[in-house]
Formats: structure tokens, sequence, C-alpha cells
């Protein structure tokens, strides 16, 4: 069990002692050493379906938990239904508050998020955040799938980084994989997958907020497709500090 002080300077500490490790060796590291104060967030996309397919290998009692907005596609409630078969693990649901998003709809409309940047974040926030606030009270580090060449704002991140919004460390095991090496993973070791990906959606969230993408697209181009880019994160991944 481990004895660190959680603070900005032991994500420094930890990126130089998990040089050159592989993914699963950074995962077996955590796993092992914040045992009962990490957990795994998934949204069943690619690089979450490469780790938990990982982390069943090496310990199937990690917490994994995912978040349902409500406006999820079918096919992503149909992945959850088969990995957990799989795997022959849980994984654990959050939902938004259900009067947060009665008081939201009833005063913004069932579609506010084409409406504004604004607004779209609201959704964002009552649907998302504020179940991922609860989905990690109690942990000190939570596991999630970024890459660097997903987004040009995720360029410099790093495997371990300081997570200032939520005071604890955060874990990019993929941090360095490229999308080839993904789907190679996943084709080589029989992972499913959700079917989407097949159909053009590289990224896959709220079904009014994605599209598929054209050849030659942006790979997060389908996600709040309606809006500017330099706006396509929804707050769960915030900018490292």
């Amino acid at each position: 069990m481990y004895t660190f002080i959680m603070n900005k300077a032991l994500a420094v500490k930890l990126n130089d002692k998990l040089a050159g490790l592989s993914p699963e060796e950074t995962l077996s590291f955590f796993l092992k050493d914040f045992d009962g104060k990490i957990s795994f967030s998934t949204s069943l996309g690619a690089e979450d379906q490469v780790i938990t397919h990982m982390i069943a290998d090496i310990d199937k009692s990690t917490p994994i938990f995912t978040l349902d907005t409500g406006r999820l596609f079918q096919e992503t409630y149909e992945l959850l239904y088969v990995t957990e078969n799989k795997y022959n693990i849980k994984i654990t649901v959050y939902f938004p508050h259900s009067k947060q998003v009665e008081k939201m709809v009833n005063e913004n409309g069932i579609n506010l998020f084409y409406e504004s940047i604004e607004k779209r974040k609201l959704c964002c926030y009552i649907r998302k955040i504020e179940p991922l606030k609860r989905a990690m009270d109690g942990l000190d580090a939570w596991i999630c799938g970024l890459r660097r060449d997903q987004l040009a704002s995720r360029q410099n991140r790093r495997i371990v980084e300081w997570d200032e919004l939520h005071n604890m460390l955060k874990i990019n095991p993929l941090i360095y994989w490229t999308e080839k090496q993904v789907w190679d993973y996943i084709k080589n070791n029989n992972i499913p997958y959700n079917r989407l990906h097949d159909k053009g959606f590289p990224s896959i969230g709220c079904q009014p907020c994605t599209r598929s993408i054209k050849s030659g697209e942006n790979i997060r181009a389908g996600r709040w497709w309606w809006e500017m880019e330099g706006h396509k994160e929804c707050g769960l991944h915030q900018s490292p500090s």
C-alpha cells in the first residue's frame, strides 16, 4: 500500500519512476499501491475497452465505473452488457440527479445544447461532471483512456497528472499510444468494441451530440459538431495544472 503525499509534485516523481513502462506495468503499479483508493472511469470507447481488458487480466476486483447520461446510443448499452459478461466484472453505473435534469430541461428545452456553448456545458455538467464527482468520492487516483494524438489540447499530457479539479492523481496509461496501436490490440485480443466505430464514429458520446466523421476530418470533429473548433471538451478532462 502506498505512503505517498498526494500533490502535484508526486505526479512529477511518478512520471519519472514509470518512464519506459508498458501500460500493463503502469496499471499493475497503481492497482497494487493504490488499492482501494483508485478506480477506472470508462466511457466504453476503444481506448477504454483496451484498459478494461488489461485491468481484467491484472485484478478483476478493481473498481470500474461509467456515466449514463440518459442519452447514450443503444450500441453503448449493448457493449456495457457484453463487456461485463465477457470479463466477468461489474461496471458501476452513475446517473445524473433526476431533479437537476428535470429542472434543466423544463427551463431550457430538451435539446438545449444546440443553442449555445454555455447551455451545452450546463447539460454536460449535470449529466456528466456532477455524477463523476460522486463516482470519485474517496479516491486518490483515477484511470482514464486519454491519448496525446486525440486532440491538440492533449499533446502535453503525461502518464500521471495532478487533477486540480478533483484534487487527485489522474492516470493515462495509453497516453503515448497511437490509434493504430489501440486497434491492433483490440483485434489481437478479441476485445469487444462499440460497433459505431465501424460506421465512422471514432469518438462516441451522447447520441444527440455525436455524429460520424468524413474522411480527412479530425477524429473529434463528430463531437458537438455544430460548434466551432476549439470547444471539443465537456469538462471531464481539464488541462493538467
